[in-house]
């Protein structure tokens, strides 16, 4: 995994579209389907130093955002609550496969919480694949979080213990 570059940007876009009709495929097209996603924001995040890439033999074969710090989109939370809510913590947004190897999200997972022991993480509500990612990793359903343009997602955390880590 390592920071992605503005060279990268056309390999990013490619996955994303992949993404985007993957999630059609699965049942979910509500998530992403401006045309123009992610558009600029993927240059906002690589110079924010935000975005990553996960290669695989030297083969790009996923990107993710992942901000360690308060996310304004995460400051109200509906019906339910976070796990912690005054420990710091990384978020993961706008993580994407493209599609050629298995484990892209399991990779993101790992390197996020070497980073920081509590991380959180939302989805659209009809994103089965995710979904089932975040239970199957032991994440918490804490509630009800809203995008900028207002949009719900499904919002989760998790919490690594001392204890947990190897």
């Amino acid at each position: 995994i390592r920071h992605s570059k503005i060279e990268d940007l056309d390999t990013m876009y490619a996955i994303y579209e992949r993404a985007k009709q993957y999630m059609i495929d699965t049942g979910n097209p509500n998530q992403w389907n401006d045309p123009s996603y992610p558009g600029d924001v993927l240059k906002e995040d690589i110079a924010n130093g935000y975005s990553y890439i996960i290669e695989d033999d030297g083969e790009i074969v996923g990107t993710f955002v992942f901000i360690i710090g308060d996310d304004p989109t995460y400051q109200i939370i509906d019906y339910g609550e976070w796990c912690d809510n005054v420990k710091p913590y990384g978020t993961i947004h706008r993580i994407a496969s493209s599609g050629t190897k298995k484990g892209v999200m399991q990779a993101c997972l790992d390197w996020c919480f070497k980073q920081i022991d509590n991380v959180r993480i939302d989805t659209h509500e009809d994103n089965k694949t995710m979904l089932n990612i975040f239970e199957k990793n032991g994440f918490k359903r804490c509630g009800i979080i809203y995008l900028t343009n207002g949009d719900p997602r499904i919002a989760f955390q998790k919490i690594i213990q001392p204890e947990d880590k190897q």
